[in-house]
């Protein structure tokens, strides 16, 4: 069951246009993901080692040759920072 509360939206402002990603965060113990609907594509956020947040696309996902503009990534996960501190 799902619960509401683990849903949000990412206000983004990027290039100049004011954007709006659906997401989800994702418990695993004491750890946390958050999943981010990006351009069609589900984009993992986790936090790294200086508690930054960093996009991880899977194997399958690279195979297909998805392109996710990287700077935009950057901008999500710097909101991301901003939102769950």
């Amino acid at each position: 069951m799902d619960n509401s509360d683990d849903y949000l939206e990412i206000p983004v402002t990027y290039k100049g246009q004011e954007l709006s990603f659906p997401a989800k965060f994702l418990m695993s113990g004491y750890n946390y993901k958050i999943q981010v609907e990006v351009e069609g594509q589900l984009i993992m956020f986790e936090v790294d080692e200086e508690r930054k947040f960093r996009a991880l696309l899977n194997e399958a996902q690279l195979q297909k040759g998805i392109k996710v503009d990287v700077a935009l990534l950057q901008v999500i996960a710097i909101v991301l920072e901003s939102v769950v501190k």
